[in-house]
């Protein structure tokens, strides 16, 4: 048997008793990075053979525990922090344990998309949780423009030295749109900011975050009105006049120059 096991994001408290005991059971442990978890499993008195399973050696590393389960091994999979496979390597391992037939369960637990969407205040009934965005600007652009209509939060992961730039391309993607700064989830120095995308959040940009973006309620939000009730309507929730152009033409499908032309006497 395989099993997925969460792990806590920051405080090591956050694990369940199943999991401690899954661990202690299993025959062998797989861990995305081994030095980062023997914290973890040292405090709980875990000792088990441990081998690196992450994104770089993921196919080879994939065969390997296949091998180790057809051979009746049991083995438990945790990723540095949180859930294995969400933004974390482990799908490819789920393709072929089906392909093989092996049986594998999760251990269900940490995770940071969760409190991050309760932390935020945003939507949580309705939510689409997209991770990291692609490295590359277009690609991300692209990505964006498929979830951008959608009537719900969009959650992101966000690397600590790649969150400017992020929320550069959020904004590009996405217009001015709402948005909370989730950072260091359960830790001492958890923190949320709320912003509206083009701004600058005024929060330390240093740690792990999470960001989540409002979704597209603009049908809502504008039926009936007319381009300029729209603009002010926005006006109204904050924005300066120009990322209220913006944010209405990007919505309306409209040249900014034309909406600008508008507004000018007002």
């Amino acid at each position: 048997m395989l099993y997925f096991v969460s792990t806590p994001i920051g405080n090591l408290l956050d694990i369940s008793f199943r999991a401690i005991e899954v661990l202690k059971s299993v025959d062998v442990i797989a861990c995305e990075d081994t030095r980062h978890s023997l914290p973890l499993l040292n405090k709980y008195e875990i000792k088990k053979p441990l081998i690196s399973y992450q994104k770089f050696n993921e196919v080879s590393s994939s065969q390997k525990i296949i091998d180790l389960l057809l051979d009746g091994k049991s083995v438990a999979v945790i990723s540095d922090a949180g859930t294995p496979v969400l933004s974390d390597p482990g799908g490819v391992l789920v393709k072929q344990l089906l392909q093989n037939n092996c049986e594998f369960t999760v251990v269900p637990g940490a995770n940071a998309l969760l409190p991050a969407l309760i932390l935020s205040g945003l939507n949580s009934q309705n939510f689409t949780f997209i991770g990291f965005l692609p490295e590359k600007k277009a690609e991300a652009i692209k990505l964006l423009d498929t979830y951008s209509q959608i009537p719900a939060t969009l959650i992101f992961y966000c690397a600590p030295h790649d969150i400017e730039k992020t929320l550069g391309v959020l904004y590009e993607g996405l217009g001015a749109r709402k948005a909370v700064l989730v950072k260091e989830i359960t830790k001492v120095f958890e923190t949320r900011c709320q912003f509206i995308l083009g701004e600058t959040p005024q929060i330390d940009l240093r740690g792990e975050f999470v960001i989540l973006v409002d979704g597209n309620y603009q049908k809502e939000s504008f039926e009936g009105l007319t381009v300029k009730e729209h603009v002010k309507l926005y006006q109204n929730d904050g924005l300066s006049k120009m990322d209220a152009i913006k944010k209405v033409a990007k919505e309306r499908g409209m040249a900014k120059s034309e909406l600008y032309k508008l507004m000018i006497d007002d």
